[in-house]
Parts: C-alpha cells; structure tokens; sequence
C-alpha cells in the first residue's frame, strides 16, 4: 500500500531476460502493443513523442476498457534511454478530459528500472510528481494511475510470456 500520494511504485518479477523485458519497454511500437498506444515516432533521450490511446494486443478485457477512448492523443517527454536497465518518461496523468488544456499543468516521470535476477528480470515501475498536479484532480490522477499501473505490469508480463 502507498503511504505517499506522490508517487505510484509497482514490482513484478517477469520470468524473461532482461534483453527481451527491454525490447517490450524500450521501443516506442513494441511499447505500445501491450500499453495499448501508437507513436509518431521513435523513443529517444529529449524527444516529444505524440501518441493516441489505441487498445492492447494483449488482453480483450483490458482492450474493451481502453476503446471508449481510443484515438485519445497523449504526449510522452523521453526522460532517459539507459539500455537495458532504464527507460523514463514524462507525461501529463490521467489526461483524458478534452475540455482541460493540460499543457499548463506539470507532468509526472514515469520510470522503468529493469534488473537480471536469476530467475529472470525484475521491472519497477515508478510514478512521481502527483503533488505538482492540481488539487482539483490530483486524487482522481493518482487513484487512476494507482489501478492503471497494476494493469499495465500485467500487460507487460503477459506481453513478455507470449
């Protein structure tokens, strides 16, 4: 349980090789079949990448919760590319309503830190900055985010095993 409402932390211990776990994470079309995303382009250190929400590849039940908002655009800020040990990102959370202009808001960093373990790779997924969103959606970012990260490393889990 988070004792902090800045920051979403997850774990998963994936039963993979580092080099197949960062192929998943640290390419922007591979990213986005189990993120359930397409790019505009390339992930690279410094770069504004353009995405639209499209639904997983990899599992229906998540595909038909992320179809109501397909073709939603989203921005991802590439943070850092540390092949295969580290991929980050910046993004505007839970930014699914038309009608706010988030490009005034901060934005949170997403961070994959991915470790060879002897039986295979474990991956923690941190989310920080919440407390720079504003208090009139910091709850409902954060509460989304806390239950979207739980699905996302059971995406990335099943995307690896498949």
């Amino acid at each position: 349980m988070n004792t902090t409402t800045d920051r979403i932390e997850k774990t998963v211990l994936l039963r993979a090789p580092q080099e197949k776990v960062w192929a998943a994470i640290g390419d922007a079309h591979t990213f986005g079949k189990w993120f359930g995303m397409e790019f505009d382009g390339a992930f690279a250190p410094g770069k504004r990448v353009g995405g639209t929400i499209v639904p997983t590849i990899v599992d229906p039940e998540v595909a038909r919760m992320q179809e109501p908002y397909r073709g939603h655009p989203a921005e991802f800020f590439i943070e850092r590319i540390d092949p295969p040990r580290c991929f980050s990102f910046r993004w505007h959370p839970f930014a699914l309503d038309k009608s706010i202009d988030y490009s005034k808001e901060p934005m949170t960093l997403v961070t994959f830190e991915l470790e060879s373990v002897a039986d295979g790779t474990r991956v923690r997924i941190v989310e920080s900055g919440f407390d720079g969103i504003p208090l009139a959606r910091r709850a409902d970012a954060f509460e989304a985010n806390e239950e979207g990260w739980t699905l996302m490393v059971s995406m990335l889990e099943k995307f690896v095993a498949s």
